[in-house]
């Protein structure tokens, strides 16, 4: 976003040299440096961060990654509990491996069952062999959850 800026190329560069001005007259700041310029430098930057939160906002689609989690899981053959489980964990960030059962409405053994098929399908991880699992996007379903991001060629 910074070497996009938002009116050319050059935006980052000049808001730089801009910011890095003398100081222009007694009221404008205490050091070497402008204070007001370092203040449009300074507001230029926010409306920069906050056009490339839209912009990726608008590329990851939150709002339907639910929708769109359900449909991969269905797509690459995994019980429909499974979705269930990958949405709960969506919502909460992560969940406890006990936790399973709980969520998808199976049995121990069952519920064990569909996350691990989960797991082996990349879209659940583990920092640890027996901790929480949490969301993870392999690339083999990337244009699944986030058909935006990357354009097609």
């Amino acid at each position: 976003g910074l070497a996009r800026g938002l009116e050319g190329r050059g935006d980052y560069r000049r808001m730089m040299d801009c910011a890095n001005t003398p100081r222009q007259g007694d009221l404008d700041g205490r050091g070497n440096l402008s204070l007001r310029a370092l203040e449009e430098f300074s507001v230029w930057f926010l409306k920069v961060c906050l056009d490339q939160i839209r912009f990726m906002t608008e590329m990851f689609e939150l709002d339907g990654l639910a929708a769109r989690l359900r449909r991969h899981a269905e797509k690459v053959g995994l019980r429909p509990e499974a979705a269930a489980l990958l949405v709960e964990i969506l919502h909460r960030g992560s969940v406890q491996r006990g936790d399973a059962a709980t969520i998808t409405g199976l049995g121990e053994r069952a519920a064990r069952t569909v996350l691990g098929n989960v797991i082996a399908r990349g879209l659940l991880g583990s920092t640890t062999e027996k901790g929480p699992v949490s969301l993870r996007f392999p690339m083999a379903a990337v244009e699944d959850l986030f058909p935006r991001l990357f354009p097609e060629t």
